[in-house]
């Protein structure tokens, strides 16, 4: 989903999609997004944040370069996971056994925005930060206070359809995150368990325990998921974003690599893990979640 991107200036004029995620649609007069939205066939009226437009416009890299996925697939070292042979399977995130979970990059970044793509570089969903008001956002740009609060995500498919929702409630030391269905019920939850050396997370379909998240050096780079026989069925590789982003934006990457046919709940914690880690453990470490 582009926002405030400069591809959305090819557009006619016409309703599409609200890139806020507080509509349904919102209008684009053809040079610009508008204050007029609808809703379920109701339009009203729904002022653009000024904040999202200066999110928007400090975005430097949103990730979806098909070249720069295939070598963070295939690559070797710290530029890539060093998956070979790789099939796509058909187009969702559900399907696919090679997840690439690419953060947009931002000089400052007030909602975190992630792309999820295919070892091909086809972008399979979106991951967006939600209900960041101007005061939330505010608190973000002038303080490292956002990280203790509860923070909000919505994965949805190429046709704007909602997946998954993580919710990461408000934290001290260890973090959470909710994961629910479209229907708003809950699938499971993934917990981070320890503070203090290599990062572990478990997995939990309600009060049964059915995998775990390890992290396999204490700097948390990757992961491996297990099932609940403590058997590895997905792997996590953290990709080097360049030594430019590096300095200069908050951006994370990752590859997630399904090693087989994984049932759900699993499957659905398996698919949320790559962001989960990132907004549980990663973006609190810079400061900036």
């Amino acid at each position: 989903m582009e926002v405030w991107h400069h591809s959305t200036m090819e557009r006619n004029a016409n309703w599409y999609p609200d890139p806020t995620r507080r509509h349904e649609l919102r209008y684009w007069d053809g040079g610009q997004w508008t204050e007029h939205v609808s809703d379920r066939g109701s339009t009203a009226i729904d002022p653009v944040d000024s904040l999202d437009r200066f999110d928007a416009a400090l975005t430097v890299d949103d990730g979806s370069d098909p070249d720069r996925i295939r070598r963070q697939v295939s690559g070797g070292g710290y530029s890539g996971a060093g998956i070979e042979a790789v099939s796509t399977g058909g187009g969702t995130v559900f399907t696919e056994r090679v997840l690439v979970v690419n953060q947009k990059a931002k000089l400052l970044e007030l909602a975190a925005q992630y792309g999820v793509f295919d070892a091909e570089g086809n972008q399979l969903a979106t991951v967006n930060q939600t209900g960041q008001t101007a005061l939330r956002k505010a608190i973000r740009l002038l303080s490292d206070l956002d990280q203790y609060l509860t923070h909000h995500y919505e994965l949805r498919d190429r046709q704007g359809s909602l997946v998954l929702s993580l919710t990461r409630p408000r934290k001290i030391l260890k973090s959470s995150i909710i994961v629910t269905g479209p229907d708003g019920a809950e699938i499971g939850r993934i917990a981070q368990e320890n503070v203090i050396g290599k990062i572990n997370f478990g997995l939990f379909a309600g009060s049964t325990r059915v995998g775990a998240i390890k992290a396999e050096n204490w700097r948390a780079w990757n992961f491996r998921i297990e099932d609940a026989s403590g058997r590895e069925v997905a792997r996590i590789t953290k990709t080097f974003e360049g030594v430019l982003k590096t300095m200069f934006t908050t951006a994370d990457n990752y590859v997630v690599q399904i090693h087989e046919d994984v049932r759900q709940p699993l499957l659905s914690l398996v698919v949320a893990a790559a962001v989960s880690v990132d907004t549980a453990l990663k973006q609190d470490e810079r400061g900036f979640n």
